[in-house]
């Protein structure tokens, strides 16, 4: 009799198989470690459109919410036919840990709903998404304490937009409305560099990992972003500015991949070029001087240095591992490496630095909008000019002093006082440097531990037993 074979682990049983490889390492109760790996509450909802004048469909969506250690939950809302109640789970559980990775005070939480926002025109988005967002009201699954959703893969500023209305007309004596969701638009209390957040996280996460002289002698490269020969999947936001920010730093982009296919050239891409290509012709094939690998998943398999997968999850599994020839991967996307695929990976020596850290500087960012919706004032209003004034003064006495005048572009670097992006990069860099390295601790404390993932999950682990403790749950 012929044996059974082995079905292919889900989304989430992936997300919880890493759980409980980390918590062997950690030494909380069994009942407690049960509270933080399950989702607490899932919201699945079906409701009708009108697409013609006597036409509807049913649309599924979710929303779940993953832990309540902390409140409010926060996660962002994804637009994608390959949207299912176990991928958000998955999803949920993720933020739970990445927020607690970077210390921003939320559970984890994630919604979706299963269109392809190709089929629909603007107006039966708009209605999708105002309808989705009233089904979230209805059953207190929104609200800047409750639930704070976020753009994600197939949203942007746009549908983040329709939630606050929505939920400001619902709610019209709710003071802190603009708080209920994060990605908004300027001038409905987004903040400045929420959209390149995720990709420049990646960026300062990459470019920390590579700073570690000891830690690159391990696994073959040296110190330091500057000629490393990096390649790209995904173009959104989160590839984008992973790119653009690495290239900008002295890496060299010999690859980048989008769903049509892939592109390669090892003296390097100008990555605005390929853009300004991709947008003339629909595509990043055919450009010039590059040559074309129509199969987009082999071009994870080629020879670099660094490779960012910022597509989708689970690109990298056990059917390729063995083909990929980086020495260090940055998750830009939310599970793009299944567990067997990792094994595999650790085996060759590939460092990897794990999603739950490397893309959380979208959440960081939406942290900073939030705070920013609650103050109801924009980061920089109260201080920049007062610092100006005070850098002023420093350099006019400086030059008194030395008998030299700067010029006007000089006194200009030396005097700028700090506005909104300033603040938020600030925040945001600071924040990847000092999770990188309570990560790294966490790794070296225990000689057991050879990997970063499993020394972020341990982290998150810890950080959220210890908020269940103080709230007196478990003792």
């Amino acid at each position: 009799m012929s044996k059974l074979r082995k079905q292919p682990q889900t989304f989430f049983e992936n997300v919880l198989g890493f759980f409980d490889n980390a918590t062997q390492y950690t030494k909380h109760p069994t009942g407690l470690l049960e509270q933080i790996k399950f989702c607490n509450s899932v919201y699945r909802m079906r409701f009708p459109i009108r697409v013609g004048d006597d036409q509807y469909e049913v649309i599924e969506a979710y929303r779940v919410e993953h832990s309540h250690h902390k409140s409010p939950v926060k996660g962002g809302i994804r637009y994608s036919l390959s949207v299912d109640q176990d991928e958000v789970m998955a999803l949920a559980a993720l933020m739970t840990f990445k927020c607690a990775v970077v210390d921003v005070p939320f559970g984890g939480a994630k919604g979706g709903i299963k269109i392809d926002p190709k089929n629909y025109s603007v107006h039966q988005l708009e209605r999708i998404t105002r309808r989705y967002t009233s089904e979230l009201v209805k059953k207190n699954f929104i609200g800047p304490g409750i639930d704070v959703p976020a753009p994600d893969y197939g949203t942007g500023a746009r549908e983040m937009a329709w939630i606050q209305d929505t939920y400001a007309q619902l709610k019209p004596d709710a003071i802190d409305s603009e708080g209920c969701v994060t990605g908004k638009p300027i001038a409905q209390g987004g903040i400045r560099g929420r959209t390149e957040a995720t990709g420049m996280g990646v960026f300062f996460a990459t470019r920390e990992a590579v700073n570690i002289a000891e830690d690159m002698k391990k696994i073959g490269l040296t110190r330091g972003i500057e000629g490393k020969r990096v390649i790209v999947q995904g173009l959104g936001n989160v590839g984008y500015f992973a790119a653009k920010y690495v290239q900008e730093a002295g890496g060299i982009l010999i690859g980048l991949a989008e769903y049509e296919g892939a592109i390669y050239n090892s003296k390097g891409l100008n990555l605005d070029d390929v853009v300004k290509h991709r947008n003339e012709t629909g595509s990043i094939l055919n450009f010039r001087g590059a040559k074309n690998i129509r199969d987009t998943a082999k071009a994870l398999e080629l020879d670099c240095d660094i490779l960012i997968p910022a597509a989708l999850e689970r690109v990298i599994t056990e059917k390729n591992a063995s083909r990929i020839k980086a020495k260090l991967i940055t998750e830009g996307a939310n599970g793009p490496i299944t567990p067997e695929a990792e094994k595999i990976l650790l085996k060759k020596n590939i460092m990897i630095i794990p999603d739950l850290y490397a893309n959380a500087g979208g959440v960081t960012v939406s942290y900073f909008e939030w705070l920013k919706n609650l103050s109801h004032v924009r980061f920089g209003r109260m201080g920049k000019r007062f610092e100006e004034a005070a850098y002023r003064n420093i350099v006019e006495a400086m030059e008194k002093l030395t008998g030299k005048s700067l010029s006007q572009q000089e006194r200009n670097v030396l005097v700028h006082g700090a506005d909104e992006i300033d603040l938020v990069t600030s925040g945001l860099e600071e924040t990847m440097i000092t999770a990188y390295h309570e990560i790294r601790e966490v790794q070296k404390q225990n000689k057991k531990i050879h990997d970063l993932r499993t020394a972020g999950f341990v982290d998150a682990i810890d950080k959220v037993a210890t908020s269940y403790m103080s709230l007196g749950i478990f003792p």
